[in-house]
């Protein structure tokens, strides 16, 4: 088909940006940190009426609790919103996953929660870029799509997940059924300033240690006393360590909390910690020696060390699926005056999960912005409209591709 009709479609987004820009604000406005479960809700409801004249089917899917450990090395458990599935033509021949998460890193106490302009071409807020832009993009390239005739030749799936900012522990179990009904995934995570998109991923691991010692008197019977402390020091000085050992991972410790008054031996301590990896090897090389290490520490008389978590993001390689779809958007934008490309970032979301799968899919459609994760995070709100023409072109070409063209059950390796 030529490109004549595409821009006759793609010419009903040219009037949207007021439209776009008020909903992006309306739904940043809204305080939706991941353990928000009120906050994480409104926002699906907003969604849930954006979407409504696309008129594809909603499911509300509950979500299971999310563990913590506290401060004193206790579970707790969160409520998480529910996650929200919408489809459309699930028996066309081609099948497109289209996914979006409705939470943020700023929690309903965190001082960053309302929006403001910077100059007349950016906001800056809580979620603006990631990832309220973005859902906003995605729902307007949909609706583009169902105006067109190709409608009727392309399926559709939407997930908006409640705890991708927190490694979608609950929703990262839908990705595989979701992989396996679809062709290729769109996810709306920002794309690089530039607007360039992110390729290769490192993947992820977070966990948790506790280390349970025994209290006592620090002048009187201090030799009584078995210090977390210091068992917990010498844990994570050897857990650092691992990053001369294998350079294809990186180890952060992150949080350390134990103690209290000067005159006790410390019986408790807990600390916090993630892994990157670059293959899949990177993670059972981890996990061996992370045992090692835990075995060596409760050797010691009267210390006990328990680690929670696991590594729930798998790295993201490059498939020859995923290389034809990056092309094909690279051509999408080049057919919209965007020169596009794509380099690897140690970041990992949801696209992670997607490619372990076996699902190719591009993971940055969503909006240019950065400072993401911060009280600085931006959107250029001229990159909605623009975004959102580059998504449906995307859709475009693939309603008139034939779904054999994207080989199933490609698993990335590194």
């Amino acid at each position: 088909m030529s490109e004549a009709p595409f821009q006759e479609w793609l010419s009903w987004l040219d009037n949207r940006q007021e439209e776009m820009l008020a909903a992006t604000i309306a739904l940043a406005n809204i305080n939706s940190g991941s353990l928000n479960h009120a906050g994480v809700k409104a926002v699906g409801d907003e969604l849930c009426k954006l979407a409504a004249p696309l008129e594809g089917n909603v499911e509300q899917i509950p979500m299971p609790a999310h563990q913590v450990i506290d401060d004193t090395g206790q579970i707790k458990q969160y409520p998480l919103a529910n996650a929200i599935r919408i489809t459309k033509r699930p028996q066309a021949p081609m099948k497109v996953f289209l996914c979006g998460h409705m939470d943020t890193v700023f929690a309903v106490d965190h001082p960053f929660q309302q929006v403001k302009w910077l100059d007349n071409n950016t906001i800056n807020g809580p979620g603006v870029a990631d990832l309220k832009g973005g859902l906003v993009v995605m729902l307007n390239a949909l609706a583009c799509l169902e105006r067109s005739p190709l409608a009727e030749k392309i399926g559709w799936e939407i997930l908006f997940n409640p705890d991708e900012e927190i490694g979608s522990p609950g929703s990262s179990s839908l990705f595989a059924e979701c992989a396996q009904r679809n062709h290729v995934g769109m996810i709306y995570e920002p794309c690089f300033p530039n607007g360039d998109f992110a390729g290769q991923r490192k993947g992820s691991g977070n966990f948790s240690v506790v280390v349970t010692g025994k209290a006592a008197h620090a002048g009187r019977e201090h030799h009584l006393g078995r210090n977390a402390i210091r068992a917990m020091a010498d844990f994570i000085s050897a857990l650092d360590d691992f990053n001369q050992q294998r350079d294809t991972i990186t180890v952060n410790p992150g949080y350390v909390h134990g103690g209290g008054p000067v005159n006790v031996v410390p019986d408790n301590c807990v600390s916090q910690f993630n892994i990157r990896t670059t293959t899949a090897e990177d993670e059972a090389w981890c996990q061996q020696k992370l045992s090692e290490l835990t075995a060596s520490i409760n050797q010691r008389e009267g210390i006990t060390l328990q680690l929670h978590g696991g590594f729930g993001r798998p790295p993201k390689c490059l498939t020859p699926a995923n290389q034809r779809l990056f092309s094909l958007a690279k051509q999408c934008g080049q057919q919209i005056g965007l020169d596009l490309a794509w380099h690897p970032t140690g970041g990992c979301c949801d696209g992670n999960n997607l490619a372990a799968y076996g699902l190719p899919n591009i993971d940055t459609l969503g909006v240019q912005g950065g400072k993401i994760h911060s009280d600085q995070e931006y959107m250029l709100v001229s990159s909605l409209v623009e975004r959102a023409k580059l998504s449906a072109l995307l859709l475009f070409h693939l309603a008139n591709d034939h779904s054999e063209n994207w080989e199933r059950g490609e698993h990335a390796s590194g």
